[in-house]
């Protein structure tokens, strides 16, 4: 990995630490699978957008309806749990 690459993704890390008011370190907790059943949904303001059998990595578990998630690109959002299905 270049030392750009390098400072780009530690710049996006904070940018998520800050937007999603997230302390500590970033940690994959797991990775699931977007239902390949599932429409394709575009992000929103804190809403990863989606992509049916995308692969995610689980930074937290928030709620009963929401998964913190990150996808390949290295954006972070918010996923519903009833699309996810579990590798």
């Amino acid at each position: 990995m270049t030392l750009k690459a390098c400072k780009k993704e530690e710049k996006m890390d904070r940018e998520f630490q800050k937007k999603f008011k997230f302390e500590g370190s970033i940690k994959v907790l797991t990775q699931m699978m977007v239902d390949p059943a599932a429409t394709e949904k575009r992000g929103g303001a804190k809403n990863l957008p989606l992509r049916p059998g995308e692969i995610l990595d689980v930074i937290q578990f928030t709620s009963q309806e929401q998964i913190l998630c990150r996808n390949s690109q290295r954006r972070y959002g918010y996923v519903p749990r009833a699309v996810m299905l579990p590798l």
